[in-house]
């Protein structure tokens, strides 16, 4: 098979968009009105309002990396930070609209879950829009859910390490993170459990003139294990696209990580992603990463 066959198998695979059709699009830009929607939209508690409008102070006030990509393209006021699409969260696929189900089928989120693994998320623009996870994973303590569920259900977990190992100083794009983050994941599991099985989140941006920050915060307590697997991808667009997520790993004394990441993008989308993780005594992490372009 030559380069150009695989080059057009793998457009065809990721190229394709639904409408942009949506519950809720912010305005385009950035400004202090525009984080204070973002949070009503989601209901924050207070201490994450704090958060987002001192990181978008933090934003204001850095320069842009001089390293990394070329980010002359980049204009925020031309970019909607939060689009939630028509669809609620729910634990059953069957009740996914056609139209977004049918988008994680032709990416094989569905069949995967069936096949090999033990919990999927899905986030469709800037909402989680389905989850589940094997019984057995609960039984045994494990935490997998979406961020702006974990906040209410485990606050302290997550004000403890939320931003803790990635801080919004570290770069701008890190502090627009912190301010306009929504979706993503969380997984906690207990000291000594062992998921054998994988967990996978996948990430699909639809809508043009927009941006993505899923936020990822896995814990792996003291001698537990894991897999998470991770997918992103974005479909064409003549208009510059932004995603800019953030993932924080928290790997405890003697436990293990895989972390795999497998990112598929069009050349309009700037992707400045910000990942690290915190590996403790005797632990041990591997990292696997996979980028396509198309």
């Amino acid at each position: 098979m030559s380069k150009t066959d695989i080059k057009e198998i793998n457009q065809n695979r990721y190229n394709f968009k639904n409408k942009d059709e949506y519950d809720f699009k912010i305005k385009k830009g950035l400004t202090k009105e525009i984080i204070e929607e973002i949070s009503n939209q989601k209901s924050d508690p207070d201490w994450m309002r704090e958060f987002r409008l001192k990181a978008l102070d933090v934003y204001n006030e850095l320069e842009l990396p001089t390293w990394g990509p070329d980010l002359h393209e980049l204009d925020m006021s031309e970019i909607a930070t939060y689009v939630r699409p028509k669809s609620q969260l729910s634990n059953s696929w069957e009740d996914v609209p056609e139209d977004i189900k049918d988008t994680f089928d032709k990416l094989g989120i569905p069949e995967a879950e069936k096949s090999s693994l033990a919990g999927v998320g899905a986030q469709y623009d800037s909402e989680v829009v389905y989850h589940s996870m094997k019984k057995e994973l609960l039984e045994q303590g494990v935490v997998y859910t979406d961020m702006e569920t974990a906040i209410k259900e485990y606050p302290d977990l997550v004000k403890n390490h939320f931003m803790k190992c990635v801080p919004v100083y570290d770069h701008k794009f890190v502090a627009l993170h912190g301010a306009v983050w929504s979706g993503g994941s969380f997984v906690y599991v207990p000291k000594g459990v062992k998921v054998d099985i994988p967990l996978q989140s996948y990430f699909r941006l639809n809508s043009p003139e927009s941006g993505q920050f899923e936020h990822t915060l896995i814990i792996v307590d003291e001698g537990a294990s894991l897999h998470f697997i991770e997918g992103c991808s974005a479909p064409k667009y003549n208009k510059v696209n932004l995603h800019a997520g953030c993932v924080e790993l928290y790997v405890k004394d003697n436990s293990y990580l895989r972390y795999s990441t497998i990112e598929n993008w069009s050349k309009n989308m700037l992707n400045l992603n910000t990942k690290k993780a915190i590996v403790g005594k005797n632990a041990k992490m591997d990292w696997v990463s996979r980028f396509l372009w198309f």
